[in-house]
């Protein structure tokens, strides 16, 4: 998966400028896929040169001109071969995990401290999260609604798990 397959998911439902695409980012996939507009602009201008999408400027009174970006037969198929092949292995890259990792290397108060800071990160994720899917449930397709489900069953999981290691090794 890369961010040009996520961008032809979204445009694949109805044209966006870069604006709306961002905000799809931040309101739909904030909790397993993230993009800058440092990242999403430069790669609109990329697919555009690869003919996957096409870019029309409207007019927008008393603002600047809006480009709203649409996706080409190219990359409706270039999306579909995305679809039907195979799920890439996840790669997970934790600084708390790292930390954790070396925690025999330092003292106990640094882990303790280390594992409430990560719960409480964890729980305002969860808590973001499921006010996301409150509000936007009638918006959302079975499964949207599934994959956010399943991020919130991972937080949850998470938690109870470093709840469980603070009882039994810092109590």
């Amino acid at each position: 998966m890369n961010i040009q397959d996520v961008i032809l998911g979204i445009l694949n439902k109805k044209p966006h400028s870069g604006y709306e695409i961002k905000q799809h980012f931040e309101e739909y996939f904030s909790f397993f896929f993230d993009a800058s507009y440092g990242t999403i602009y430069p790669t609109l201008s990329k697919m555009e040169g690869l003919k996957l999408i096409t870019k029309e400027s409207v007019r927008q009174e008393g603002k600047p001109d809006k480009n709203v970006f649409t996706i080409t037969s190219t990359g409706t198929e270039r999306f579909q071969t995305y679809l039907h092949g195979p799920v890439e292995k996840e790669v997970l890259r934790s600084d708390f995990f790292m930390h954790l990792y070396f925690g025999d290397m330092t003292d106990k108060e640094t882990v303790e401290k280390l594992l409430r800071q990560a719960m409480e990160e964890k729980q305002t994720m969860f808590d973001d999260l499921e006010q996301k899917l409150k509000k936007l449930d009638t918006k959302l397709g079975t499964y949207q609604k599934m994959c956010m489900e399943l991020g919130l069953a991972q937080y949850a999981a998470f938690i109870k798990e470093i709840q469980r290691v603070l009882e039994l090794d810092f109590a």
